[in-house]
């Protein structure tokens, strides 16, 4: 194959995958490390491995998101919009994160009717809400709080905090910054927001589509990211 055959996005997607596989690796064996600090007792270690762990995440979904936005942009994700459950999607995203929460001590409660369905690609809202609580994790003293409900015929996804809250600049429009800039001093590149979305906007019925917003309040006083389907 010539070098001018291969497609350089190709090329960093297929990189982007091994890493994602190498850092999977090294985050479940820190979590062995971490487990076994617990048990001996050494609670500093335990944090800060915690510390670390959060990092690797959120690395680990970064790459991941990098790669469904590489494969919607080709066309070749494999959309699957079906009826689905509310609550096991919750739930798979909150187990997905279990760990995580565990070495910061924060409480995660769900609100959602079991017998609330909905139709939706499942990974990808998935996706979304392991990206709030990402978020979440980061803001909030020690609760999240996720709610689901119907509301105006569009399903309502909210995941609280009770940390400080967004800041007023970026309420200004109550809509998420998808188009916000790379912060150097924080590491912020509004990756997280964009991948949500562009999966927001990908849920449609008729000429309504999903969207997504954030907010300052909700049942714990901090910080609302919430994401509404039709």
């Amino acid at each position: 194959m010539a070098p001018e055959d291969i497609s350089f996005t190709d090329l960093i997607a297929s990189c982007i995958h091994d890493m994602k596989n190498s850092l999977n690796l090294q985050v479940s064996a820190l979590e062995g490390i971490a487990l076994k600090s617990r048990e001996t007792g050494d609670d500093a270690m335990f944090q800060d491995l915690g510390r670390v762990i959060y990092q690797a995440n959120r690395m680990n979904l970064n790459l991941v998101e990098l790669l469904s936005l590489y494969k919607l942009s080709k066309s070749i994700y494999p959309m699957d919009i079906t009826e689905q459950a509310v609550a096991e999607v919750i739930e798979e995203a909150v187990m997905q994160n279990q760990s995580m929460m565990e070495f910061k001590g924060i409480v995660v409660s769900v609100d959602c009717a079991p017998d609330c369905y909905w139709y939706m690609d499942r990974e990808l809202v998935k996706g979304v809400l392991v990206n709030a609580l990402n978020n979440a994790y980061h803001y909030t003293t020690d609760k999240i709080h996720i709610l689901a409900t119907v509301k105006d015929k569009r399903l309502e996804l909210r995941v609280e905090d009770n940390g400080q809250g967004y800041p007023q600049r970026m309420l200004i429009n109550q809509d998420i910054p998808t188009d916000q800039g790379v912060s150097f001093e924080t590491g912020s590149t509004g990756l997280g927001f964009y991948f949500s979305d562009q999966v927001a906007r990908l849920h449609k019925n008729g000429r309504k589509r999903g969207s997504l917003a954030i907010e300052n309040g909700g049942s714990l006083g901090g910080g609302c990211f919430v994401l509404r389907l039709p």
